[in-house]
Protein backbone atom coordinates (compact mmCIF):
# COMPACT_ATOMS: atom_id res chain seq x y z
CA UNK A 1 0.00 0.00 0.00
CA UNK A 2 1.09 3.44 -1.07
CA UNK A 3 0.20 6.87 -0.16
CA UNK A 4 0.92 10.32 -1.54
CA UNK A 5 2.10 13.18 0.47
CA UNK A 6 -1.29 14.79 0.68
CA UNK A 7 -2.72 11.35 2.23
CA UNK A 8 0.33 11.43 5.08
CA UNK A 9 -0.40 14.97 6.10
CA UNK A 10 -3.94 13.91 6.26
CA UNK A 11 -3.12 11.14 8.30
CA UNK A 12 -0.23 12.20 10.75
CA UNK A 13 0.10 16.45 10.43
CA UNK A 14 1.90 16.63 13.52
CA UNK A 15 4.50 14.08 12.30
CA UNK A 16 4.16 15.94 8.81
CA UNK A 17 5.16 18.73 9.41
CA UNK A 18 7.96 17.85 11.68
CA UNK A 19 9.47 15.93 7.73
CA UNK A 20 8.49 19.22 5.88
CA UNK A 21 10.20 21.28 8.51
CA UNK A 22 13.52 18.70 8.43
CA UNK A 23 13.70 18.43 5.13
CA UNK A 24 13.21 22.59 4.46
CA UNK A 25 16.20 23.06 7.07
CA UNK A 26 18.74 22.15 3.70
CA UNK A 27 18.82 21.91 0.43
CA UNK A 28 20.70 18.84 -0.34
CA UNK A 29 19.57 15.64 1.07
CA UNK A 30 20.72 11.74 0.32
CA UNK A 31 18.38 9.34 -1.95
CA UNK A 32 19.17 5.98 -2.15
CA UNK A 33 18.27 4.11 -5.30
CA UNK A 34 18.81 0.52 -6.89
CA UNK A 35 21.11 -0.41 -9.44
CA UNK A 36 21.23 -2.46 -12.07
CA UNK A 37 22.88 -5.00 -10.42
CA UNK A 38 20.53 -4.44 -7.10
CA UNK A 39 23.35 -2.77 -5.34
CA UNK A 40 22.23 0.57 -3.75
CA UNK A 41 23.70 3.67 -4.41
CA UNK A 42 23.60 7.14 -2.95
CA UNK A 43 23.21 10.82 -4.50
CA UNK A 44 22.45 14.08 -3.34
CA UNK A 45 19.24 15.31 -4.29
CA UNK A 46 17.26 18.26 -3.92
CA UNK A 47 13.71 17.42 -2.88
CA UNK A 48 10.28 19.82 -3.10
CA UNK A 49 6.90 19.68 -1.36
CA UNK A 50 4.34 21.25 -3.47
CA UNK A 51 0.65 20.50 -4.09
CA UNK A 52 0.31 17.89 -2.09
CA UNK A 53 3.06 15.99 -3.30
CA UNK A 54 6.75 15.18 -2.78
CA UNK A 55 8.71 15.81 -5.78
CA UNK A 56 12.06 14.76 -6.66
CA UNK A 57 13.71 16.41 -9.70
CA UNK A 58 16.84 15.35 -11.53
CA UNK A 59 19.26 15.69 -14.39
CA UNK A 60 18.52 14.74 -17.85
CA UNK A 61 19.94 10.50 -17.33
CA UNK A 62 21.43 11.43 -14.18
CA UNK A 63 22.35 7.92 -12.37
CA UNK A 64 19.90 7.96 -10.07
CA UNK A 65 16.89 8.62 -12.54
CA UNK A 66 17.86 5.91 -14.74
CA UNK A 67 18.23 3.73 -12.00
CA UNK A 68 14.27 5.00 -10.79
CA UNK A 69 13.49 4.21 -14.30
CA UNK A 70 14.36 1.08 -14.00
CA UNK A 71 13.26 0.35 -10.18
CA UNK A 72 11.30 2.97 -8.70
CA UNK A 73 12.21 1.85 -5.07
CA UNK A 74 13.56 4.73 -3.44
CA UNK A 75 15.20 5.70 0.72
CA UNK A 76 15.23 9.63 1.55
CA UNK A 77 17.01 10.52 4.51
CA UNK A 78 16.83 14.56 5.09
CA UNK A 79 20.16 16.05 5.88
CA UNK A 80 21.02 15.64 9.66
CA UNK A 81 23.16 19.25 10.02
CA UNK A 82 26.43 20.33 11.11
CA UNK A 83 27.50 18.45 13.97
CA UNK A 84 25.85 15.73 15.90
CA UNK A 85 22.74 17.93 17.08
CA UNK A 86 19.89 16.44 14.74
CA UNK A 87 17.73 19.48 15.74
CA UNK A 88 14.50 17.66 14.86
CA UNK A 89 15.44 13.97 14.45
CA UNK A 90 16.72 12.16 11.65
CA UNK A 91 13.86 11.79 9.10
CA UNK A 92 13.45 9.14 6.47
CA UNK A 93 11.16 8.63 3.87
CA UNK A 94 10.84 4.93 1.57
CA UNK A 95 9.17 4.35 -1.09
CA UNK A 96 8.27 4.51 -5.20
CA UNK A 97 8.63 7.39 -7.66
CA UNK A 98 6.97 7.49 -10.58
CA UNK A 99 8.15 9.70 -13.29
CA UNK A 100 6.15 12.56 -14.43
CA UNK A 101 5.88 12.69 -18.23
CA UNK A 102 2.86 15.11 -18.54
CA UNK A 103 3.66 18.82 -20.36
CA UNK A 104 1.06 20.19 -17.80
CA UNK A 105 2.40 18.97 -14.44
CA UNK A 106 5.99 19.72 -15.18
CA UNK A 107 5.02 23.17 -16.33
CA UNK A 108 3.48 23.77 -13.02
CA UNK A 109 6.47 22.45 -11.21
CA UNK A 110 8.76 24.68 -14.00
CA UNK A 111 7.09 27.97 -12.90
CA UNK A 112 6.83 27.07 -8.74
CA UNK A 113 10.79 25.79 -8.81
CA UNK A 114 12.70 27.09 -11.59
CA UNK A 115 14.90 23.99 -12.44
CA UNK A 116 17.51 23.77 -15.18
CA UNK A 117 15.85 21.91 -18.05
CA UNK A 118 15.49 19.43 -19.23
CA UNK A 119 15.34 17.43 -16.07
CA UNK A 120 13.05 14.15 -15.07
CA UNK A 121 10.44 14.85 -12.92
CA UNK A 122 9.55 11.72 -10.29
CA UNK A 123 5.78 12.17 -7.79
CA UNK A 124 6.88 9.79 -4.83
CA UNK A 125 4.36 7.37 -3.13
CA UNK A 126 5.15 6.63 -0.12
CA UNK A 127 5.32 3.27 1.86
CA UNK A 128 7.07 4.43 5.89
CA UNK A 129 8.02 7.88 6.97
CA UNK A 130 10.15 7.00 9.86
CA UNK A 131 11.39 9.83 12.90
CA UNK A 132 14.41 8.99 15.68
CA UNK A 133 15.03 11.13 18.10
CA UNK A 134 16.30 11.74 21.78
CA UNK A 135 13.70 12.76 24.17
CA UNK A 136 15.02 13.92 27.84
CA UNK A 137 18.41 12.61 26.93
CA UNK A 138 17.13 9.78 28.09
CA UNK A 139 14.90 7.74 25.59
CA UNK A 140 15.52 6.88 22.14
CA UNK A 141 11.95 7.44 20.32
CA UNK A 142 11.36 5.96 16.80
CA UNK A 143 8.17 6.92 15.36
CA UNK A 144 7.21 4.49 12.12
CA UNK A 145 4.25 5.22 9.85
CA UNK A 146 2.78 3.11 7.00
CA UNK A 147 0.04 4.00 5.35
CA UNK A 148 -3.34 2.58 5.93
CA UNK A 149 -2.05 2.06 10.00
CA UNK A 150 -1.81 4.10 12.84
CA UNK A 151 1.73 5.83 14.07
CA UNK A 152 3.67 3.76 15.76
CA UNK A 153 5.78 5.06 18.20
CA UNK A 154 8.44 3.16 20.36
CA UNK A 155 10.57 4.45 23.27
CA UNK A 156 13.92 2.91 23.79
CA UNK A 157 16.67 3.59 27.05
Amino acid sequence: MTANWAAFVTAEPDLAGTVEKRFGAYTHHILATLRKDGSPRTSGLEVRFLNGELWLGMMPDSLKALDLRRDPRFALQANPGEGTGMGGGDVRISGRAVEVDDVETKAGYVEEVEPPEPFHLFRTELTEVVRTYVEDDTYLVVQIWTPGTPLRTIKRT
